[in-house]
């Protein structure tokens, strides 16, 4: 998996201080996306098990106390970004069993194969759908378009 930007610190993409991960790839190719540039899965810098570990330590960080971990991108549900990330959510949830986990995806709850609904239970808040740029609305809370969905599995 390929990823292009993580954020240690980061108070817009969920609620309360998070560490934001951004991945590569994504098949929807939505007009108007504002991150065109992690569609390709290809594109920025390949993930690897130093920075999951930095990732872990951020979110036990008492100095900087984390809510949880963001998942977007790109899109963290692509095929072939799942096993990653599954991985990377099943470490955090047994890490750091305090933390929340937030995950945006372009596919709507009910698309989801198989594989991709294996990540489902170690997150606890999924917006899903694509973004629609006939729906924007700036005044959305977590989302883009008034299409996109935000579910809550879990509360810590």
């Amino acid at each position: 998996m390929n990823y292009h930007q993580y954020h240690p610190i980061d108070v817009v993409n969920g609620p309360g201080t998070r560490c934001t991960l951004f991945v590569s790839g994504c098949v929807h190719q939505c007009k108007g996306c504002y991150n065109q540039s992690t569609q390709r899965l290809d594109s920025g810098h390949l993930f690897t098990q130093e920075l999951a570990d930095q990732i872990i330590a951020d979110l036990m960080d008492t100095r900087i106390k984390r809510r949880g971990l963001s998942l977007s991108g790109g899109d963290p549900m692509h095929p072939a970004n799942v096993a990653d990330v599954l991985r990377l959510v099943k470490r955090v949830k047994r890490e750091c069993p305090n933390k929340d986990i937030w995950l945006w995806t372009g596919y709507e709850l009910n698309e989801l194969d198989d594989h991709q609904k294996q990540l489902l239970p170690y997150i606890d808040t999924l917006i899903d759908g694509k973004f629609e740029q006939d729906n924007y609305d700036p005044c959305l809370k977590w989302r883009g378009s008034s299409n996109q969905i935000i579910h809550t599995f879990s509360d810590l």
